[in-house]
Formats: C-alpha cells, structure tokens, sequence
C-alpha cells in the first residue's frame, strides 16, 4: 500500500477560522494551525495534500499555509453537507489510492520519534488495510468524538480490530456496543482525528451521496461502519495526544500542550506559575 497523499477537510461553517489561528509551536516558533498539520503530513513522506475548504477561502488559506501554500490543492466543498461528503469531494484527488486523512480542528502530538501520521502510515502499509488513530477518552466526552469498538489484536498492545462505529454516541450507546475489553472502566477510544482509509472508503461515500438528494448530510462514521462489515479494519491507539481545538479552551490547552513539551517549557512553567500565584479578583 503506497500512501503519498493526505487530505485535510477545514469547510466546516462553524470551524472555517480554526485552522487560521496562530500559536507557538514546539520549536517556539509562531505557525498557523493549518500549517502544524501540513507539517505534520509533510514529515511523514507525503507528497501532495488536498484542502477541502469552504468556498472563497482560497487566499486566506494559502497565505495560512506559509511555504507550503504553492504546492497545496484546495477543493471547495461547495455546500456544507456533512463531513463525510467534505472527504468525499476530494475524490478526484486521491483518486484510487489510499491517503492519510486529517482533521483540520485537532492539534497533535506524539510521545515517539516519529510522529502520529507515520505510525498509522507505517502499519497501514504492514497490513495492507485501513487504519484510524483512537485514543482512550473518558465517557464524559463522548459527545465530542466518533467511538470505535472492537478487540485487541492478539500480541499487539495497541492494535484493535474495528467491529462497529457509533459518532458521538449516548454514554448508554457506549456502554452497550462499544466496550473494549482491558479499557480503564468509564473509557472508549475515541478517535484521534487522523485516519489512512482505502479506496473503499471513497466507493461507499459515493453511494451515499448518489443515494441522497443534493441536500443530504452525509457522515463519516456510518461509512467507517459499513467498512469494517466489508474489510480488514483496524485502529491504533496512538502514542501521543490529540488536542481538538473546537471546543471551549481548546486553543489554550493546545498551546499550553505545545509549550509544554517544546524547547521553551521551563520558562512557560515559570510564567505559569507566577500567574498561579496571583489572586486576581473576577469581576462581572
């Protein structure tokens, strides 16, 4: 399996500006979030990267991705119909490849040399399938977060067979069909935001879409569902973290992540402190 393209969907209406923002990354250097995750596509060997954006968002979203602006595909989404069919306009593109996929509202990190999109890249090409970084999250944020269940690969201490996929489910959901067996009580994995998926996954999408009306919303997850059904599909629980920045904070607790674990970490742990030890009054 020859993975050399990536495909980042950045259209969602409500998150159009996330991947805009700037923050300091691990080398205390100020990059756009887009830019983070190209480079994270970039060093783990792939060649062309497609951005599914809203329309008009072109420009902004080239100067966004710095050096890498010129060398960038950008696919306009021409209706917000759901995140599956964001993936799913970028069809030509990969064409009848394979292709790493990520989310343009997480920020991650690894705790490895090499980081999360070359250890997916890395046993998709060993085992010839697709495969979606999980990370074990706590029940309470389920509603964030597609869920995965399955069971463990023999012999592996990270790898999961996938035999169902629930998009944000109910705690209820969860418990009934997506426990995974040697999981902390109260934890599922969730996804990572990051996946490399076969061109079957492209197949199912384009039934979805012809099967609809130009006005349905068409999701991920119900595909990754019918996947696993048809082929070999597993999960990776990721050595690392993902920070989603769509929620309240995110953009905080992704840059405290980053400062954190980067060249500058003692002098942020000195501000951090100091500001710990303030009492500033809250005032309506």
């Amino acid at each position: 399996m020859n993975i050399t393209k990536a495909v980042i969907t950045a259209a969602a209406p409500n998150q159009r500006s996330l991947p805009l923002q700037t923050l300091v990354d691990r080398d205390g250097i100020a990059r756009t979030v887009l830019g983070i995750i190209i480079g994270e596509a970039r060093r783990a060997g792939i060649e062309g990267i497609a951005i599914v954006i809203s329309p008009g968002d072109e420009d902004v979203y080239r100067v966004a991705a710095g050096e890498h602006g010129e060398q960038l595909t950008f696919i306009a989404q021409p209706q917000p119909r759901g995140y599956g069919h964001a993936v799913y306009c970028a069809r030509a593109f990969v064409g009848d490849d394979a292709f790493l996929h990520l989310v343009g509202d997480h920020i991650f990190l690894s705790e490895l040399a090499i980081n999360g999109a070359q250890q997916l890249i890395e046993l998709a090409r060993d085992q010839g399938c697709a495969v979606s970084g999980v990370q074990a999250t706590r029940e309470t944020l389920l509603p964030l977060f597609g869920t995965v269940g399955g069971r463990r690969v023999p012999g592996t201490g990270d790898q999961f067979l996938i035999e169902s996929v629930i998009e944000k489910p109910t705690p209820t959901e969860a418990e009934q069909s997506l426990v995974v067996p040697g999981l902390r009580l109260g934890h599922y994995l969730c996804f990572f935001g990051m996946h490399v998926l076969t061109p079957s996954v492209m197949a199912l999408l384009h039934t979805q879409v012809q099967s609809g009306d130009e006005k349905s919303n068409i999701q991920l997850s119900p595909v990754l569902h019918e996947l696993c059904g048809r082929e070999k599909y597993l999960a990776l629980e990721m050595k690392g973290r993902r920070y989603p920045i769509d929620v309240r904070y995110g953009l905080l607790t992704a840059q405290l992540a980053l400062a954190l674990s980067g060249c500058d970490r003692d002098e942020v742990l000195a501000d951090l402190c100091e500001l710990l030890a303030q009492r500033i009054p809250h005032t309506a």
